[in-house]
């Protein structure tokens, strides 16, 4: 029988009703309580790491899940996160960096309706979480939620209050779980290096510009001032406005020149960025050396800047660790 520790950080999954509101009160023993079928496939212990609500989830909290987690992992065959479905994607993707090659499995979970409450997702997620955790098969940073286990670094809520909240984009789901059985649909724990890699770094001055019509370029002139990195959520297949002023290719210019690091992504949720397509991004792309997130998700995008930024600050090696894949990360380059 597999043991499994689970760490408890708040969210939905552990709230309980208050005069202001839904507020994370349950600690994870109680939490653990709801699902005692849980004893009969695998033995699960209990830590209380945090307890906030996910929107304030900060880079320091990933760092304490890592922490924690390789602190425990000579001790437990797999992990289970209970943690709330707002920030629930970038963690899993912050972990797949701070993680990595892990043959044990360390699944996030949390639920749309508390887990006290008669109607509510947690009691069969938190299960199918353990369930998935105890398989052999199972290995790295992944999500388990209303059936479906997503890679680290591919999920994304797409859905605010339904149970089917989240979806693995630009790549298949890694497992289904139903009726108490998994049924892999990506079975790769035998291709991956055996070498767990830790990480306790993170550097959090990355930002996030996403374009509208009409947008100046002075937005990236201040952010140039304050962050290390800045990601441009760019329409359609990646590009940058070229009024005739030429002010964002300047913007971005400034950037490259202060040795700070751009990357251009898309808004488009499915089939990721192609830059190479209209003049708009070819030209800018080709001039300026800028990166592109290809099929990477934005929070993937995000929290592996952070990752590597707090790794190096050599342009290349930038580069270089940007385009490798690490948890399934991206598949798709030019």
């Amino acid at each position: 029988m597999k043991k499994i520790l689970m760490l408890g950080t708040g969210g939905t999954i552990a709230c309980k009703r208050s005069d202001n509101g839904l507020k994370p009160l349950l600690t994870t023993d109680e939490i653990l309580s709801y699902v005692p079928e849980a004893s009969e496939f695998c033995q699960a212990d209990s830590l209380q790491i945090l307890n906030i609500d996910s929107t304030n989830m900060q880079p320091s909290h990933w760092l304490t899940m890592a922490e924690a987690i390789e602190t425990h992992y000579r001790d437990y065959d797999g992990f289970v996160i209970c943690h709330g479905t707002d920030t629930m994607a970038y963690t899993a993707s912050a972990l797949s960096y701070l993680v990595q090659n892990s043959e044990k499995p360390i699944v996030i979970t949390g639920a749309q309706r508390p887990i006290d409450m008669e109607n509510t997702d947690a009691r069969t997620n938190l299960s199918d979480s353990l369930r998935f955790a105890s398989e052999p098969k199972a290995h790295g940073v992944t999500i388990a939620f209303d059936g479906k286990v997503i890679a680290g670094t591919r999920g994304k809520k797409e859905r605010t209050k339904s149970y089917n909240a989240f979806s693995s984009i630009n790549f298949p789901y890694i497992a289904a779980i139903q009726d108490g059985h998994v049924l892999f649909y990506v079975d790769d724990k035998a291709s991956c290096p055996r070498q767990v890699q830790f990480f306790q770094k993170l550097n959090p001055h990355v930002a996030l510009m996403k374009l509208i019509p009409s947008m100046g370029s002075d937005v990236l002139d201040f952010m140039a001032e304050h962050y290390d990195a800045v990601i441009i959520e760019s329409f359609g297949v990646g590009g940058l406005p070229s009024y005739d002023t030429g002010d964002f290719y300047k913007a971005v210019k400034k950037w490259i020149n202060l040795g700070k690091t751009v990357v251009m992504a898309t808004q488009v949720t499915n089939e990721g960025s192609d830059m190479s397509v209209y003049e708009v991004g070819h030209s800018i792309k080709k001039e300026l050396g800028l990166l592109e997130a290809y099929d990477m998700t934005l929070e993937a995008t995000v929290t592996k800047l952070m990752w590597i930024l707090g790794q190096t600050s050599s342009e290349n090696e930038i580069r270089e660790l940007f385009y490798r894949t690490i948890n399934r990360d991206i598949l798709w380059q030019a």
